[in-house]
């Protein structure tokens, strides 16, 4: 059994962050972080899942299985229909966190089934690290993995 002493310091690594539930349901998978509102339409490639916005910071990487963390999303209502069909293609995100949900992106999120929190400062969490999202209560958990 750990000493309580070496059981706090796993759980430093750890953060829990309370934000607001969009849609439910429970995944957990690696962190994909951006600073910058990413569109769905013209910003993902809908073949491949590939970030391909101009000067995006996140250009060139797949959302494919990965938990997709942006400040909020921008762009045409058409929009939706590319995250669904990237979702039923096996390309999508596993979830979606946001500091400000977008109506674009969180109906997108809704007709494939996407969980999604927002409400989160997404500047705790890093590339890397594994994020566990509940879209049922609208909680993050962070274990910091990135360097």
């Amino acid at each position: 059994m750990p000493k309580p002493k070496q059981q706090k310091k796993e759980n430093e690594n750890i953060k829990a962050l309370k934000g607001r539930s969009i849609v439910p349901g429970h995944c957990k998978g690696p962190a994909l972080v951006s600073a910058k509102p990413l569109s769905f339409l013209g910003g993902v490639d809908y073949n491949t899942g590939v970030v391909i916005e101009k000067n995006h910071d996140l250009k060139g990487e797949s959302i494919k299985g990965r938990v997709l963390c942006f400040p909020s999303g921008h762009g045409s209502t058409v929009g939706s229909y590319v995250l669904y069909s990237l979702a039923k293609k096996g390309l999508g995100p596993k979830a979606i966190v946001n500091q400000v949900a977008d109506t674009v992106v969180v109906v997108g999120a809704i007709i494939a089934e996407i969980p999604m929190v927002d409400r989160i400062d997404i500047k705790q969490i890093r590339t890397g690290d594994v994020v566990e999202v509940d879209g049922d209560r609208g909680t993050v958990r962070v274990e910091n993995e990135a360097e």
